[in-house]
């Protein structure tokens, strides 16, 4: 399944004018990198992408509709993944603030 182009689209709206913005693909998608820190991306799966800190992802698993990553039967802990139905409408911008959020926090990697 190639990334969902439209919901691409939707996260480069919500991150334009932030500084130290890079795209690139990865995870069979396209990702968005702050200061070289990975933030958030349109999975090739299907779905969003997020990243935050372990204690905050557990407790976000526990209380929204995302599930912790898993890539090649391997848990990702700090990512998050969620359907493309769980980040329709204004819910996309509350989960790209907080992968954005994150990758702002860490030291740039340039």
């Amino acid at each position: 399944m190639a990334y969902d182009e439209a919901l691409a689209d939707r996260i480069r709206e919500l991150v334009a004018g932030e500084s130290g913005l890079e795209e690139r693909m990865m995870f069979g998608g396209l990702s968005i990198l702050v200061n070289g820190n990975l933030a958030v991306a349109a999975s090739g799966q299907g779905g969003l992408l997020a990243r935050r800190p372990v204690s905050d992802s557990e407790q976000l698993v526990k209380t929204t509709r995302a599930e912790e990553m898993v890539m090649r039967d391997r848990p990702m802990r700090g990512w998050l993944r969620l359907d493309s139905t769980d980040v329709a409408g204004d819910a996309l911008a509350e989960w790209v603030e907080r992968g954005l959020a994150f990758a702002r926090s860490l030291p740039p990697k340039r």
